[in-house]
């Protein structure tokens, strides 16, 4: 049995998904779609930038559901992909909603609205420079756990995305991100800083989802073809209710990825094929799960070689 993924911000590159837009209809019909429906070129930004646009979460957040639903069109409608062998489809982070709309519970209006309205509401939430994110890497997750509960750490710390094995994201506002490095340097672990517009994933995005609350609720979700893994729970899901609760919870929560892998490696999954910007789910899988079958679909050379 196979899991569809969805990437999440992070993924995005101009140009992404224009082999497709060359080549498929359906794909122009997609992006033409988007740009009616947000009232802008999307389309532009997505295949030709500029670049700093393209990075505005508000733009991000709904380019990549553009493209992960693009590629996706193309495999089931023209490639006739019958999914007969899949059993979950997941999505990290704003992926999520890619899943939704792949598995016909979420409309891509709708969707296309709410990744909108989301990326400017945790854009909103933190003033640029208030908060930082950084990838701890080699470290176990309940090392880190013990880092980030030293007393020194007061003020908002805490783990974002524990996205593989060795790989974690903590997120907060700036003056304990800076402490917690201080803490990864003395006991000699490694750490990146990253280069992100606000500290996403953490307590800190309250605003954020005060404000989405709303939004979701007010928005008709259907039973997921599919059962969708959340993100939150790390477990699949399929009453429409429940997702949207956890669509809600999940801008503050941690993104509980590497567990979601683990969870459905024990449910007979032996293969993961993740659609949309990029190869960074498969790679995740790939440090989480050693002998795996994990790859991605950015070309149409790629869906020919699963067909």
């Amino acid at each position: 049995m196979n899991t569809i993924l969805f990437p999440g911000q992070g993924t995005q590159i101009i140009g992404m998904g224009s082999e497709f837009y060359n080549n498929f209809d359906i794909v122009k019909n997609i992006f033409k779609e988007a740009d009616n429906k947000l009232n802008y070129k999307i389309s532009q930004i997505i295949l030709e930038g500029p670049e700093n646009e393209l990075k505005l979460t508000q733009n991000t957040q709904p380019a990549i559901l553009i493209v992960s639903y693009a590629i996706f069109s193309v495999l089931k409608k023209e490639f006739n992909y019958d999914f007969k062998s899949t059993k979950y489809f997941a999505g990290h982070s704003l992926g999520e909603y890619s899943a939704l709309v792949c598995a016909e519970s979420l409309d891509f209006n709708d969707a296309l609205y709410l990744l909108y309205e989301r990326g400017k509401a945790m854009q909103e939430a933190v003033p640029v420079g208030k908060g930082s994110m950084i990838a701890v890497l080699g470290a176990k997750i309940e090392e880190i756990k013990n880092f980030i509960n030293d007393k020194k750490i007061n003020g908002v710390c805490e783990i974002a995305n524990d996205n593989a094995e060795g790989q974690t994201i903590i997120s907060g506002d700036i003056n304990s991100i800076n402490l917690l490095q201080l803490i990864l340097k003395e006991n000699k672990k490694k750490f990146i800083p990253l280069n992100v517009s606000a500290p996403f994933h953490c307590s800190l995005m309250k605003s954020a989802e005060l404000k989405m609350k709303e939004k979701i609720l007010s928005i008709k979700f259907k039973k997921p073809k599919f059962d969708i893994v959340s993100n939150v729970t790390s477990r699949p899901e399929n009453n429409a209710d429940i997702i949207k609760k956890l669509l809600i919870e999940q801008i503050c929560s941690t993104v509980r990825w590497r567990e979601s892998i683990i969870n459905m490696s024990k449910e007979n999954i032996t293969e993961y094929i993740e659609i949309g910007p990029g190869k960074v789910l498969s790679g995740m899988v790939k440090r989480t799960l050693k002998d795996i079958n994990s790859f991605s679909i950015n070309t149409i050379d790629d869906i020919k070689k699963i067909i």
